[in-house]
């Protein structure tokens, strides 16, 4: 009972991430391969044997480049989608693929497989590889990029078909390899984890999935941690350039000015300390005349009848 109380308070206490969405928090069936919440069941056409109520069609355009692939690799696309009793068109006046259902349609949500089929053709997958997303088994994924990231040990580890073209990867997987995949893409292009941490951390999970031992063991121990580092760059000093003028350079003085300058400047200091100690004389001459202006001759002047004091001396 304490070893249970103290997983609880364990687990109220860790703090969890905080996600922008509500439904792409990461869920622990997602790691776990016993478990499979994505698991499919396969369609019997007996459950609708009506067909369907009305007519659903997608459509989507396609670049210039792929007219000559797809042209030739329509009768192949036709005859694929016409066992699930999906009618398709290729208009090239429009560029445009469309998709639609029709009396024979049994499978409602073949349409969306169709619609699947005809986006991953128009972004370059080959059509032996894009038929493949009409079993039931099979999903795919388009994530728009603005880089162009390919590796093929992404797909060895996920299970997942790659392709990268212009602004977007489109996969081709489980549901469960599409996620470790989509998340790979973004933490990439986002700048958040580099692939190849994502690559070391599949390749540990592989290994750990073939020991018994650890089945239902937490699995976030034997995982590296990885934090990004944002290392300080030195800043370039800009060098301003010097504006160019078509005007010559002012011109400099000769050499004869230059001494004359020095001449003046010579004289003038001497005119200077001439001047300040003629100023200094005339100012202690004055100074002593003052002192004797203030003379009194009457204090050295004796009075008749005085006799001067003489010092006692202090003799013992």
């Amino acid at each position: 009972m304490e070893a249970e109380a103290a997983e609880i308070t364990d687990i109220l206490n860790t703090k969890k991430p905080k996600h922008k969405g509500k439904h792409d928090k990461p869920k622990p069936w997602d790691e776990d391969p016993h478990i499979d919440r994505w698991k499919i069941e396969k369609f019997d056409p007996s459950w609708n044997q009506g067909g369907m109520l009305d007519v659903s069609s997608f459509s989507t355009l396609f670049p210039k480049y792929r007219e000559k692939y797809l042209t030739d690799a329509w009768p192949m696309v036709k005859s694929a989608l016409k066992e699930f009793g999906i009618d398709c068109e290729l208009n090239k006046n429009e560029g445009s693929m469309t998709v639609k259902t029709t009396i024979k349609t049994r499978d409602p949500y073949i349409i969306v497989k169709a619609r699947d089929l005809i986006k991953l053709l128009s972004r370059s997958v080959p059509a032996p590889q894009a038929v493949k997303i009409l079993n039931d088994d099979m999903s795919c994924d388009i994530i728009k990029i603005g880089n162009m990231i390919h590796n093929k040990a992404l797909e060895l580890l996920t299970g997942c078909y790659i392709l990268v073209q212009g602004n977007t990867v489109a996969a081709m997987g489980s549901f469960k390899g599409l996620k470790q995949v989509r998340r790979i893409v973004e933490d990439c292009i986002q700048n958040k984890m580099h692939p190849v941490y994502h690559i070391k951390i599949l390749m540990m999970k592989k290994e750990l999935e073939k020991d018994p031992a650890l089945k239902n063991e937490n699995w976030d121990r034997f995982l590296p941690k990885y934090k990004k580092k944002t290392v300080k760059q030195k800043k370039v000093k800009s060098k301003k350039k010097k504006q160019d003028t078509p005007f010559p350079p002012p011109q400099q003085p000769s050499m004869e000015l230059i001494k004359q300058d020095s001449s003046t400047y010579a004289d003038n200091n001497k005119d200077v300390a001439a001047m300040a100690i003629s100023l200094k004389i005339k100012a202690k001459e004055f100074g002593e005349q003052k002192s004797f202006d203030n003379v009194n001759p009457e204090d050295y002047i004796a009075i008749s009848g005085e006799q001067p004091h003489k010092k006692k001396s202090n003799r013992n």
